[in-house]
């Protein structure tokens, strides 16, 4: 007997009987649902620069997906996991406009989370200067973008309809092959392997995970999160949820009556590898899948029905922002920053004064049960913050990435320091800077502090 069974026959057991611990774990209640998400017409892909062409068809679909959690103590909290390069900001705050007036959720309680696959749409107002868009493009974006908002907020509003009892359990796993792309080159790794060397610099090899179970201790939904670019398809055209996807269609292929949901960590500065194939891809997803499995049949934390949320926007300052002549001098180039130079050089000339701050920059944080701690950052963040967060909190704190806005990269104090493309890539995303503030990490960590004050 597989030791998944005899957990869940364990569990069913003690349920019958009526034991005292499963009788408070099975106060709480949830909903899933999900939708497909995968473009119907071909148009530019997401995530990668060098792209030249939009999308060709589909290698396998995209999903968004919806998990509503209660507790008779602190009420209902949802999460979305998206197969998306990042929720931009207009679409995060039209989702969060609808779910508080259609079901009373407060912001705080709602983490829309993204896979950041490589090989998914471009999203309107979003990456807005990477790729040469005529109008025809930009139409089809801007249709699908408009659906896609509506689609999760049903997708939501689906899973917040339903209602079953639960027991909910907290653990974590290990996958090694997030490699730190800052710091070693994916080219070296086999040979680095073969002399038995470690890859340098830092790195999160966690795997959190989620598993929600019903009273009779079924496995009826999972989430989970891993801290490494979702990019395994580099010279990919087709619509893909890269190796996430491969690791969420094991785990439901597994697992048939689950719903199987992943979160993108602090992996800004992590690539999974090797890559470069789909054999590659495929086997990183089942990498993954084996390191949940591997939590899934050992014995996990039980989370007691209890949930306290926060939230907070904070402003984060420009350190530096480009001239006229820096915007002149990259107007002249034949690639995407000369695109984002030439329209900030006409936004200027028509008048408008730039941004001198990101100024809501959000940060959020839960506490499931009496202490395990989930803090979710926005932008491409980089593994310092998972690796400080986890020294403060408790080596068990969960850190999501990607979450809730996706405007540029978000540096550690190391890393501003240290420069190169994942301090900021500004000219990426269109924002009128060229560094972030001195005291960015600062900032930030400030806020996710005062929040964990507030949630215990």
């Amino acid at each position: 007997m597989r030791f998944s069974k005899l957990v869940g026959l364990i569990l069913s057991l003690f349920l019958a009987t009526g034991a005292a611990w499963a009788a408070e774990d099975a106060a709480w209640s949830f909903g899933s649902s999900r939708a497909r998400i995968t473009p119907k017409e071909l148009f530019w892909m997401g995530g990668f620069a060098a792209r030249t062409r939009p999308a060709e068809g589909t290698l396998d679909d995209l999903w968004v997906k919806a998990l509503a959690l209660r507790a008779p103590d602190g009420g209902v909290t949802v999460i979305v996991a998206a197969d998306l390069v990042g929720i931009p900001k207009w679409m995060y705050e039209a989702a969060v406009s609808r779910l508080q007036r259609e079901h009373g959720l407060d912001r705080s309680r709602i983490l829309m989370a993204t896979s950041h696959t490589h090989s998914g749409p471009v999203l309107r107002d979003a990456l807005q200067d990477i790729y040469p868009l005529d109008e025809r493009q930009r139409k089809l974006i801007a249709k699908y973008s408009d659906w896609l908002a509506e689609t999760i907020v049903a997708t939501v509003g689906e899973a917040m309809a339903r209602r079953s009892p639960a027991c909910l359990w907290a653990g974590e796993g290990k996958a090694t092959f997030a490699l730190n792309r800052r710091t070693n080159k994916e080219s070296d790794l086999p040979e680095m392997m073969q002399r038995g060397e470690s890859p340098r610099g830092p790195s999160d090899h966690a795997v959190p995970v989620l598993a929600v179970r019903s009273l009779e201790g079924r496995l009826r939904a999972v989430v989970f999160g891993y801290a490494a670019h979702t990019s395994a398809l580099v010279q990919n055209y087709r619509w893909s949820a890269d190796y996430a996807g491969v690791t969420q269609r094991a785990l439901e292929t597994q697992h048939p009556e689950a719903l199987a949901m992943f979160f993108q960590g602090c992996g800004s500065d992590q690539s999974a590898a090797p890559r470069g194939t789909t054999e590659l891809c495929q086997k990183l997803g089942e990498n993954l899948a084996a390191a949940v499995e591997t939590v899934l049949e050992r014995p996990m934390r039980p989370v007691s029905p209890r949930i306290r949320t926060a939230f907070e926007f904070i402003a984060l300052d420009f350190g530096e922002q480009p001239s006229k002549a820096d915007l002149e001098t990259a107007a002249q180039r034949s690639d995407y920053r000369a695109r984002w130079a030439k329209r900030l050089l006409s936004e200027s000339a028509a008048g408008r004064t730039f941004e001198r701050s990101y100024p809501e920059y959000p940060v959020q944080v839960w506490k499931l049960g009496t202490d395990q701690l989930w803090i979710a950052l926005g932008g491409e963040v980089c593994v310092d913050y998972a690796l400080r967060f986890k020294k403060e909190f408790g080596s068990g704190t969960w850190v999501t990435g990607y979450a809730n806005d996706v405007m540029a990269y978000i540096p550690s104090q190391r890393l501003w320091e240290e420069g190169g493309y994942q301090a900021g890539a500004f000219d990426v995303y269109g924002l009128p800077a060229n560094r972030w503030c001195p005291d960015i990490e600062e900032r930030i960590a400030g806020a996710v502090a005062r929040l964990v004050e507030k949630v215990r």
